[in-house]
């Protein structure tokens, strides 16, 4: 009887602590849910940069001064480097400058269309680069180094098509400055992104002069 009843009381023993297993086991499942979820979250977060913000796409040669040139320019909240328009996913630089991808380096610049208008950005950039020299700015040669402005909406192709059109009446030879909707963009590597402003002394196609224009190309509007 004594045998029998420690028997017992092993079996509700081991009964017990499955259960409490499956308990732990069932909230730490919940717990890493709500972990991956929240990642998830995060991941998925965009920044509020505020005001009437915009995006546009320039490629000019090496994207170090391009984005350089943007960043000095008040209105422009946020700058991002990469490559765009090539007919490969997720390109490395490396694979980029082989010059079998098709991408183009490229500067993505978010504005507040309220502070800095697209036809001075667009002025600006048609100075950083010589428009009618083909896969060339500078030192640097390769379908990589092509000229472009790329864009994701209507309103803006309109402005930039009209723009582009404008200037090019101001040269001699044909305008070879791609304007084309953006087909895709990736992010460049983490060392190239503010890459002239952790080496100021890098290389760069653009006359520094023109990065001191930038700065003064639209004061702040005086109020009345």
């Amino acid at each position: 009887m004594i045998k029998h009843n420690k028997q017992k009381m092993k079996n509700i023993l081991i009964l017990l602590g499955m259960f409490l297993g499956i308990a732990v086991f069932a909230a730490s499942c919940g717990d890493s849910k709500k972990m991956k979820s929240k990642e998830m979250k995060n991941e998925n977060e965009t920044v509020d940069l505020g005001g009437n913000v915009k995006e546009i796409y320039f490629a000019g040669g090496c994207f170090w001064g391009t984005e350089h040139l943007f960043q000095q320019v008040r209105g422009v909240v946020k700058t991002e480097v990469g490559y765009a328009n090539g007919k490969t996913k997720n390109p490395t630089y490396e694979e980029v400058i082989s010059h079998t991808t098709g991408f183009t380096e490229t500067v993505k610049v978010k504005y507040d269309a309220d502070e800095v208008d697209l036809k001075l950005l667009i002025d600006l950039y048609f100075k950083s680069i010589d428009p009618t020299t083909l896969n060339r700015q500078g030192n640097d040669v390769g379908d990589n180094y092509r000229s472009g402005i790329y864009f994701t909406d209507k309103n803006t192709e309109a402005v930039v098509k009209a723009e582009v059109e404008r200037l090019a009446k101001n040269y001699t030879k044909p305008v070879v400055v791609e304007v084309q909707t953006l087909k895709n963009f990736y992010r460049a590597e983490d060392y190239h992104q503010d890459y002239l402003n952790a080496n100021p002394g890098g290389y760069c196609h653009i006359e520094p002069g023109l990065f001191e224009e930038a700065k003064n190309a639209n004061p702040p509007k005086t109020k009345k």
